[in-house]
C-alpha cells in the first residue's frame, strides 16, 4: 500500500511504528545485549566509555569532594517465620533527612502471589531492583513451567545488586514466600548480601522492633497471636523511632498465597495499646 509523504516521515505512521518495534525487540536501550536473549548474562545499564562508575561516585559520598550526596533513612520492617507461614509488617512514612515526605507509601512489594518483598533504604532502588526481579522470576516460569522457590528468587536480587556495589544503591529487603519446601525468608542488600533466618527486621526503627519481637516471639504462635506481634512490633517502632510512622500494613504469607490482612493507623494502635494498659 502506497503511503503519503506526511505519513513516510512521521513518527506515528505505520511503517515508523513497525521499525521502533522491530528495533526494540532487537536491542534494549538500557543494555548492551538482546532483551529477549536466552544468554544467562544478567541484563545491565550501558556505562560511557572510560568511566569506572565506583571511582566516579566515591568523591560525592567521601570528605574529599565539595559536594555530598547521603542519604537519610528512616524506615522500619519486619517478617518472622511460624507454623502457620511468615509474617510481614511495615510501616508507610517516607522521609527525606528531618521532613516527612510521604505518610502512605506501600513498602511491601508484591512481586507475584506466592513472593513478597519489603522496602527499607532508598524507595527508587528497591521498587526499581523489586519490579526486576519480578520480570526474572516470571521468565524462569514460563521457561520452566514451575514457581520459581524463594531461595532462588532471592540469589537472583543479590546477584543483580552485587554488580553494582559500592556505585551508590540504598537497599535493605526482605523476600518471603512458599514453595515446596515450605515457607521461606531471606534478607537481601545492596552489597549484595544475602542471609537466611527465621526472623527479620529492618530499618532505622529496627531495634524497638526487635525488642517486642524477642519477647513474644515463638515458632507455636497461633495465626491471631503472629499477627498480633507483627502489629505490636511495627507500632512501638513507630512510637519511639522519629522516622517510622504513618499505617501499619500487615501481610500473611501462606500456602495458598498472600493475604494482606489488614492496614490500621498507629494513631488507633496507640489508644488501643493504652487502654490495654490502664494508663492516663
Amino acid at each position: 500500500m502506497a503511503m503519503s509523504l506526511a505519513e513516510h516521515y512521521s513518527s506515528l505512521s505505520p511503517a515508523s511504528l513497525l521499525e521502533r518495534t522491530a528495533a526494540w525487540r532487537e536491542e534494549d536501550p538500557l543494555t548492551d545485549r538482546p532483551l529477549m536473549a536466552e544468554s544467562a548474562t544478567p541484563r545491565s545499564f550501558a556505562v560511557p566509555p572510560g568511566i569506572e562508575p565506583v571511582e566516579f561516585l566515591q568523591r560525592f559520598s567521601s570528605d574529599e569532594g565539595g559536594v555530598k550526596i547521603e542519604f537519610a533513612h528512616g524506615t522500619t520492617t519486619l517478617a518472622f517465620k511460624f507454623q502457620h507461614g511468615v509474617i510481614v509488617a511495615v510501616d508507610s512514612r517516607a522521609t527525606a533527612g528531618s521532613w516527612i515526605a510521604s505518610q502512605t507509601v506501600k513498602k511491601v512489594i508484591e512481586i507475584n502471589p506466592y513472593l513478597l518483598g519489603t522496602m527499607a533504604g532508598g524507595a527508587a532502588d528497591c521498587a526499581y531492583w523489586e519490579r526486576q526481579l519480578a520480570f526474572s522470576c516470571r521468565v524462569y516460569e514460563l521457561r520452566n513451567k514451575e514457581r520459581i522457590s524463594v531461595a532462588a528468587a532471592s540469589k537472583i536480587l543479590s546477584n543483580m545488586v552485587y554488580r553494582y556495589k559500592g556505585m551508590g544503591l540504598s537497599m535493605g529487603t526482605m523476600i518471603c514466600g512458599w514453595d515446596k519446601k515450605g515457607p521461606g525468608l531471606y534478607y537481601v542488600d545492596s552489597d549484595g548480601s544475602r542471609l537466611t533466618h527465621h526472623m527479620f527486621s529492618v530499618g532505622s526503627g529496627s531495634t524497638y522492633a526487635y525488642g517486642v519481637l524477642d519477647s513474644g516471639y515463638s515458632y507455636d504462635l497461633s495465626v491471631e497471636e503472629a499477627r498480633d506481634l507483627g502489629k505490636r512490633a511495627i507500632y512501638h517502632a513507630t512510637h519511639r523511632d522519629a522516622y517510622s510512622g504513618g499505617v501499619v500494613n500487615l501481610y500473611h504469607m501462606m500456602e495458598t498465597g498472600w493475604v494482606k490482612v489488614s492496614q490500621t493507623d498507629v494513631k488507633e494502635l496507640h489508644y488501643q495499646y493504652q487502654d490495654e494498659k490502664k494508663l492516663p
